[in-house]
């Protein structure tokens, strides 16, 4: 379907439909592969979708390796990993010139390029490497190009980065900082399975069986499911909701509650308005709706903004984090 055919009804109750089965058609094939944290794939793919990046932090084990790697194979698309160490380079990321041998003779430059150069990345750990590693990823998150000497290589399209990180009060990690943060779209947090979780668990790894994921859809599929997304209109009651939300976690704004006066140093760029009308319409379209709701925004409302808010001593000494300063926000627009 063109995306030009979208101004009247039947189309896009048409368009919301088939994004509808295509997003639950990948989610279904990633489950058979992750037990449980349905949550976690669902923000996960609303991410790809909505062409934005995600950041996953959890403790080791819980299977945000895997997680991504399933996705790849769902969507069929390349996907590189790359475990971040405190002794990367930017150059093992994005690339470098090494000297080779011609076969006339002589020698000559040519151009590696790093695993960055792939539609899916999953940087793994990247807490664990120096800040001047991470902002050579992140550079790339941004521009979705890659430049070495005078070599500029564009990512291709699509391109997601899924970049996971230990809690930072674990040893050997770098947190990352505020302006970097704010480029993911999503930050989810992986928490431990359920007991019932923990069955299938064992009975899907320890057993003889093993799950092959097959692909459901493709690069092609996802462009233009990317498309869709930005169509989707936004109705003036949602668009205020938005609004007043991410001013809502600015010290001193007019929609400012007063937890968030005692306890914020810095609210939500315009990146986080921008993060939320993405997620908003891609959850509009995952509901086969063509239109986005106040309902949409508050769902999204947590991932989008948790890692853009940066909290002061106070808060750090009252035990008030981010998530229940988004909280206390959303409360404040509802009275």
């Amino acid at each position: 379907m063109s995306l030009t055919q979208l101004h009247d009804a039947d189309s896009a109750r048409s368009a919301a439909a088939e994004f509808r089965q295509v997003f639950e058609a990948i989610a279904g094939e990633v489950g058979r592969m992750i037990v449980g944290q349905r949550e976690v794939v669902d923000g996960v793919l609303t991410a790809l979708m909505a062409g934005g990046h995600v950041l996953l932090e959890g403790v080791p084990g819980l299977g945000k390796t895997m997680l991504v790697s399933s996705i790849s194979q769902a969507v069929d698309l390349p996907f590189s990993r790359i475990q971040f160490t405190p002794d990367m380079m930017p150059a093992d990321i994005v690339g470098t010139n090494v000297l080779t041998e011609r076969e006339g003779g002589g020698h000559e430059l040519a151009f590696q390029q790093g695993p960055v150069v792939a539609n899916l990345v999953l940087a793994d750990e990247i807490n664990r490497a120096t800040p001047k590693t991470q902002a050579a990823l992140l550079e790339v998150m941004q521009e979705k190009q890659v430049t070495v000497g005078r070599r500029t290589i564009a990512m291709p399209d699509p391109f997601c980065v899924m970049a996971t990180q230990n809690p930072v009060d674990q040893e050997g990690t770098y947190p990352l900082p505020e302006a970097q943060l704010d480029r993911f779209l999503f930050k989810l947090v992986v928490g431990y399975p359920t007991e019932q979780d923990y069955h299938a668990i064992i009975e899907r790894t320890t057993s003889g069986s093993q799950v092959r994921l097959s692909a459901v859809t493709d690069a092609a599929t996802l462009r233009r499911m990317r498309g869709i997304v930005r169509q989707v209109p936004v109705p003036e009651s949602a668009r205020s909701c938005a609004i007043r939300l991410v001013m809502g976690t600015q010290p001193n704004s007019p929609y400012a509650t007063a937890q968030v006066n005692a306890s914020v140093a810095l609210g939500a760029s315009p990146r986080g308005i921008q993060g939320l009308m993405l997620a908003a319409k891609v959850r509009a379209l995952r509901s086969a709706r063509f239109a986005v709701a106040e309902e949409d925004i508050r769902a999204v409302a947590l991932p989008v903004l948790r890692h853009r808010l940066v909290t002061n001593f106070q808060a750090h000494a009252n035990g008030v984090t981010a998530d229940t300063l988004v909280a206390d926000v959303m409360a404040g627009l509802r009275g």
